[in-house]
């Protein structure tokens, strides 16, 4: 973050007038304002921003304008300048929560322009892709408002950069579905976008689950074609009372009394007011160890909440999010160690979280 200050320009009045975000009415709409330059160069955040200006934050103001984001896309162009697309700031619980639906580009020397949308035509969008294409970017994905999100359609929008139109894309085919999260890679002949990886909504009150499949974007025709069906076993366990899982505070907790951090009993007290009684947490190393013969892999640093073991020569992997653990068998394995797998970590969950754990099959795709 650089000088935090306000430039001497920006006065309290305009930033009343600017603080707030606004969504376009044309396509596109210039944006520019020296409130929203000045955040953009600081990265500040909607929280730091108000309390320069002693504002107010909550009900009734509303969120905060804010280039602080997560799930932004970030392109580089052959001449130097940089466009970014969209993103959110914080997650649903914060008072400054807000999915953007902008354009910013910045130019080598510093100047920045700012481009606002209607959100019919770019909806509110968040960890997409965006892939460099013949004078264009080809964003595909979004995960967005969960009123947004539709079952078996893959969000496609182009943006021109001669003079920043942006254009939904209808497609053809069955693509991945509402994906996010993913990678894209523009194929070496130019003509098509490959994706993969990332998790999917299907919005059939499963959980969001991880794409497992590779799927192609061909850019001439606008077709999806799938290029893997991968039948792989796949589970998630959960509460039966649809409480969240409790391993991120319990993995916390291990982590300062095993250093003997004085936070150890402050954690040890939110876990037992939020579990009923003490937490167990001598079952949490164990809790990826069934009994078949296994060998742990290394983690990825990269891959928050993934713990992977191999069994013979299939990997096994576990995904840990705040309401399921999910499990996905990459190959074939006996019917009885999948079973011992299942039933082994719905034990092991139940003495953890001290409540039932229920568990359902993740079809495929």
């Amino acid at each position: 973050m650089t000088d935090s200050t306000p430039p001497a320009n920006i006065t309290v009045e305009m930033f009343r007038n600017w603080r707030s975000p606004v969504r376009g009415s044309l396509n596109p709409q210039r944006m520019t304002n020296p409130v929203w330059k000045w955040l953009i160069e600081s990265r500040l955040t909607a929280y730091q921003a108000n309390a320069l200006f002693h504002e107010p934050r909550g009900c009734g103001v509303g969120p905060g304008w804010c280039f602080e984001r997560f799930g932004q896309s970030c392109t580089t162009l052959p001449d130097g300048r940089t466009v970014w697309l969209a993103g959110e700031h914080e997650d649903y619980y914060d008072v400054d929560f807000f999915i953007y639906n902008d354009a910013v580009v910045v130019a080598p020397d510093g100047d920045i322009e700012i481009f606002g949308y209607p959100p019919d035509i770019f909806p509110p969008t968040d960890f997409h892709s965006a892939t460099l294409v013949d004078g264009q970017i080809v964003l595909i994905g979004n995960l967005g408002y969960p009123d947004d999100r539709r079952q078996g359609v893959t969000q496609v929008l182009t943006l021109g950069l001669d003079h920043w139109e942006l254009h939904p894309v209808r497609t053809e085919g069955v693509g991945p579905g509402w994906v996010h999260r993913h990678s894209a890679r523009l194929e070496s002949d130019g003509r098509s976008v490959i994706i993969s990886g990332g998790k999917v909504d299907r919005r059939d009150g499963a959980s969001v689950v991880e794409n497992i499949d590779d799927w192609r974007l061909g850019l001439g025709d606008w077709r999806w074609e799938r290029l893997t069906m991968r039948r792989w076993t796949r589970f998630e366990v959960f509460r039966q009372d649809q409480d969240q899982i409790h391993l991120w505070s319990m993995r916390q907790a291990l982590w300062y009394r095993q250093y003997g951090s004085d936070k150890a009993e402050e954690w040890d007290r939110q876990l037992q007011a939020e579990l009923g009684s003490p937490a167990k947490l001598d079952f949490l190393p164990l809790l990826y160890r069934p009994p078949v013969a296994h060998e742990e892999l290394p983690k990825d640093p990269e891959a928050y909440g993934v713990h992977r073991i191999r069994v013979g020569a299939v990997v096994v992997r576990y995904v840990e999010d705040t309401p399921t653990v999910q499990v996905t068998v990459e190959g074939e394995l006996p019917a009885e160690d999948i079973e011992q797998i299942r039933v082994d970590l719905i034990q092991k969950l139940e003495a953890l979280e001290q409540a039932p754990i229920a568990y359902r099959v993740i079809p495929s795709a």
